[in-house]
């Protein structure tokens, strides 16, 4: 007799993936629990950049302020030459604003302060990490996983219908799995450290001698902290320490400074970059996400938000196939991940080159605005060619204002676990889904529930009377229908569990 699993889901890493998908769980109020092999939260800045996407994610989270609070926007850049002399040049590139799209600005926020902030959310809605719980074995049959995990009071056995591995780029989840990490080692060895240091001023992000893998260097202050943030290639042999003495020696030998001093290493790393992609990110009840299902070089800041959004990707299908949808709804998470993660891994290839070269700049490609699951079987276009958003496109944002006077914002109507169904009105009344659980609707015209007051909603979405765009959990579209074809929309909410008669969330 089978065992009853005792979680809806056992995710395995703590990390941003693993977090980010234990809050849409959480949200949806399903049973879960999340281990981490470290004994504590992890201590880096690593993946230091937000880029906008991402903060939108975490509008809809809940936790933006508590981000861009905890954190700050990026300094400029500043490249010495080697007479001693400086220029100051942008960070970022803002010169590509599109309208509805209110975060332009990548965020600098260190790691272990983003993860920290999600913890606290985590927290607030009822639920903790498990530090110092790692997992030795799982396996699977028709009914869900059991799994063996060590802890702090020895061996126990959990149960969970899915189980998610978000335990980064040595996955034991993805070996076990046998599944293949195909790619390469890019043949760069680098050195990252969070340190204390004297000498610079907090006002630039100090570079010195771009274009030189031999000498090339970073020094970053990192928002939200005292530190500096040091990166700089290596020699791919030999022994590299992360020593306060070590670090000193480097910083001098590739600044040509004496006055610039490391007083205190409080985290460091050396490792080789690498491009990898799983070749499977399902395998029956277990998947990946995050850099267990792909690893990238660090230029261009896409890791960390490319596995935030994974997680976006995945929870809601979790959420439904739980809550009964067909369970083949689960195999569009790897149909829509992962060619994006494979483009990733393209563009963070390009800039990595473009660092060796000096001539590294980040431009709108980095922002992660222009992701679209267009081709997914779960975008339904009825509109033909030629809009200006098509099903499978982000859902932009716009300014309109409630029937009752109060401005109100399309991100506002998605917050939520919901899908979202907005009408360009007028509608008709018989053509008008019949309401649902887990579904809202809204009608945007002048008699409508939202008024489109200054045709922000018809400009950005490229809309005309009667048309229906639906809105999925994770904002981005999933269906565009013209006037007359909502009947269309029937077959659709039931492929993704909004058929009249479940028990989705709300």
């Amino acid at each position: 007799m089978p065992r009853i699993p005792t979680h809806d889901v056992l995710i395995v890493g703590a990390g941003a993936a693993g977090l980010t998908l234990a809050l849409e769980l959480a949200r949806r109020r399903l049973s879960f629990r999340l281990i981490e092999k470290l004994g504590q939260p992890f201590a880096g800045s690593r993946g230091k950049g937000i880029q906008p996407r991402t903060q939108e994610v975490f509008e809809d989270l809940g936790v933006l302020d508590r981000v861009v609070a905890a954190g700050g926007v990026y300094p400029p850049q500043r490249e010495y030459r080697d007479d001693g002399t400086f220029a100051d040049s942008p960070s970022i590139d803002t010169s590509d604003v599109q309208p509805g799209e209110p975060y332009h600005l990548a965020l600098m926020v260190p790691q272990f302060l983003t993860e920290a902030v999600l913890r606290e959310r985590l927290a607030e809605l009822g639920h903790e990490v498990d530090f110092g719980h790692q997992l030795l074995a799982f396996e699977q049959d028709g009914d869900g996983v059991t799994a063996r995990v060590a802890g702090p009071r020895g061996e126990e056995l959990v149960h969970a219908r899915y189980l998610v591995g978000a335990d980064g780029g040595r996955s034991f989840v993805r070996r076990a799995l046998g599944i293949e990490f195909e790619g390469k080692t890019l043949g760069v060895r680098a050195v990252v450290a969070d340190v204390m240091l004297r000498g610079l001023g907090r006002d630039a992000w100090h570079r010195f001698n771009d274009g030189s893998m031999e000498r090339q260097m970073s020094l970053c202050p990192l928002a939200g902290t005292e530190l500096f943030q040091l990166q700089a290639p290596v020699p791919m042999q030999g022994e590299m320490a992360v020593s306060a003495e070590a670090l000193n020696e480097l910083v001098a030998s590739r600044s040509g400074r004496d006055d610039i001093v490391i007083d205190d290493v409080r985290w460091g790393s050396v490792f080789e970059m690498n491009a990898r992609l799983a070749q499977r990110y399902r395998v029956d009840r277990v998947l990946l996400v995050g850099d267990a299902a792909h690893t990238h070089p660090p230029t261009g800041g896409q890791g960390l938000n490319t596995s935030i959004q994974d997680a976006c990707n995945l929870a809601w299908k979790l959420g439904a196939v739980l809550a009964g949808a067909p369970s083949a709804l689960l195999d569009t998470y790897e149909e829509e991940r992962r060619p994006l993660a494979a483009e990733m891994l393209g563009m963070t290839r390009r800039l990595l080159q473009s660092a060796q070269q000096g001539t590294l700049k980040r431009g709108r490609e980095v922002k992660q605005l222009d992701i679209s699951y267009a081709g997914s079987s779960l975008a339904l276009d009825t509109r033909g060619q030629g809009r200006t958003r098509a099903a499978g496109d982000r859902a932009p944002d716009a300014t309109c204002r409630g029937a009752a006077g109060q401005p109100r914002r399309l991100f506002e109507l998605f917050r939520g676990t919901h899908w979202t169904l907005l009408c360009h009105g007028p509608v008709d009344a018989a053509s008008r889904p019949m309401p649902r659980s887990g579904l809202h609707i809204h009608v945007l015209d002048a008699r409508g529930d939202i008024v489109d007051e200054h045709g922000e909603f018809r400009s950005v979405y490229g809309v005309e009377a009667g048309d229906w765009v639906l809105v999925r959990p994770d904002g981005y579209i999933g269906a565009v229908l013209a006037a007359g074809d909502a009947a269309t929309l029937e077959p659709y909410l039931r492929s993704v569990g909004l058929g009249l008669h479940t028990g989705t969330t709300s």
